[in-house]
């Protein structure tokens, strides 16, 4: 009995932690996110960000962010080195449109998709939302957002 002890104090409550680490960047598959608070922007395309500084965006956006983009982009939109930087992308109409672009067609190399598209789960609110909060999170590390900007 006496060994039993010691894997149960210490055992139990490492094999109840471990699903909630796994789950904690999302299960991994993409899901839509509610926008519900937000200007709705129509069908046509909008080719730069709508909602920028717009902090109701900004709390969607990190939801969003966290459902579907913080397993490989990193938890607070810090790459962990498996993707890209975001907070790292430059503000402007032409990135707006690159990110707008990308999240909706996703990313393939070697005909094998990397990053999936959202294109039918990510609304065009949703997709803005989130790239409001990447632009949130970059402006708190001074020497990112003197980069950016």
């Amino acid at each position: 009995m006496p060994r039993i002890l010691p894997l149960l104090v210490f055992g139990l409550p490492l094999t109840l932690a471990v699903p909630a680490l796994v789950l904690a960047h999302g299960d991994g598959a993409p899901q839509a996110i509610d926008t519900t608070g937000l200007d709705p922007l129509g069908a046509e395309m909008r080719s730069s960000n709508p909602y920028e500084g717009n902090p109701k965006a900004i709390e969607i956006g990190a939801s969003g962010y966290n459902k579907n983009c913080a397993r490989c982009h990193g938890l607070d939109a810090k790459s962990g080195g498996m993707a890209p930087d975001l907070r790292e992308l430059e503000k402007g109409e032409s990135v707006d449109t690159y990110f707008l672009t990308r999240v909706q067609g996703g990313a393939q190399r070697d005909g094998r998709y990397r990053m999936p598209p959202f294109i039918d789960i990510l609304s065009q609110e949703a997709i803005w939302a989130i790239r409001t909060y990447i632009e949130s999170e970059a402006a708190k590390d001074p020497a990112l957002a003197a980069k950016v900007n």
